[in-house]
């Protein structure tokens, strides 16, 4: 259950909110250029775009083949140092994984997002990437097994959308630049037309000669908008948030609404019960100015805005650098 969204004012930003039960212990990482990722099927790439995300850091793989240095971030979204970005979405019951096919670029799903950040500057170079990609059935670990992701990938012109599906592999241009779950990305947006009544001024009285129809409250043209947590939904209020969204263009300004927007589909703890009885909440949102590489986020915890510029590590190392998420409340007293 998450919520991935685009925003452009002066620069371009791009973010997500992570909806789930449980924690995997995620920290914003930089990968630097000289990191050396080893794919389980592509052999290694030793030298490559910088990427700054959200990533679990494994120390464990039933495959060692590649050079462990710090561990290997298993990235939840991110961003390269060109300004490409990406996130994975969870798609069960429609993902659908494979075998290797000869001829083709076979990559698992918990490699999908470094494969693409690493080697391509924006959304066309990744498309033709993408064209040649077959997504793995295997897993990380024993423990970690292939989760059922979908992809959105935006620059700051285009944004497109990934699912392989037991179909095939299909590439939608995503025009409104927003992803959430299930059903797939089609389907999503035959369901946004139903609402392409939505204002975000007051309805017109239906007859102005009779006082029992004329407005009671400020808002009355957003009537019908889905308020609950499901995925359709979500998609549903973050399109109509953004289309109408009036933002100066200033970075906080920007950041401070790109927040907004995303708290408009986060997951409260005790509105969503998953099967095995625990809550779903938004672990973490995020806000990525991908034109200069400022990684922001908040955490359920702790709604301050924290920062982690990768401009600010050495980006010519060969050792990730990580930084725990800040994940306790805080409150300042002004008196």
């Amino acid at each position: 259950m998450c919520t991935a969204l685009n925003l452009k004012t002066k620069d371009h930003y791009f973010g997500r909110n992570l909806d789930l039960d449980r924690s995997y212990g995620e920290e914003v990482t930089v990968m630097p250029r000289r990191f050396s990722i080893g794919f389980r099927k592509m052999g290694e790439i030793n030298k490559h775009f910088a990427i700054i995300g959200m990533a679990t850091v494994a120390e464990e793989s039933d495959d060692q083949s590649y050079r462990n240095q710090g561990g290997l971030p298993l990235f939840y979204d991110g961003v390269n140092e060109h300004g490409l970005s990406a996130a994975g979405l969870n798609f069960p019951g429609n993902a659908c994984y494979l075998p290797p096919v000869q001829g083709k670029d076979n990559i698992a799903s918990f490699e999908f997002i470094p494969w693409i950040l690493c080697q391509c500057v924006n959304v066309k170079e990744a498309v033709y990437f993408l064209e040649r990609i077959n997504i793995l059935n295997i897993s990380f670990s024993k423990d970690l097994p292939p989760a059922p992701l979908h992809w959105i990938i935006s620059d700051r012109d285009r944004s497109v959308v990934v699912e392989q599906m037991y179909d095939g592999l299909h590439i939608h241009e995503n025009p409104i630049g927003i992803l959430t779950n299930n059903p797939p990305f089609k389907y999503q947006i035959e369901n946004l037309k139903k609402y392409s009544y939505l204002r975000n001024d007051n309805a017109e009285a239906v007859k102005e000669d009779n006082p029992a129809y004329t407005s009671y409250s400020q808002g009355l043209g957003a009537v019908g908008m889905p308020g609950d947590v499901s995925s359709m939904s979500r998609f549903v209020r973050i399109a109509f948030g953004k289309e109408n969204s009036v933002c100066d263009d200033d970075e906080l300004s920007s950041v401070g609404q790109f927040f907004h927007l995303l708290a408009s589909v986060e997951m409260v703890k005790g509105s969503c019960k998953t099967d095995e009885g625990r809550w779903d909440t938004t672990r973490y949102s995020s806000c990525i100015n991908t034109d200069r590489g400022l990684y922001y986020y908040t955490t359920y915890g702790n709604r301050r805005i924290t920062c982690v510029d990768m401009h600010k590590t050495d980006l010519d190392i060969e050792s990730i650098s990580r930084y725990p998420l800040i994940g306790n409340k805080s409150i300042m007293f002004q008196n």
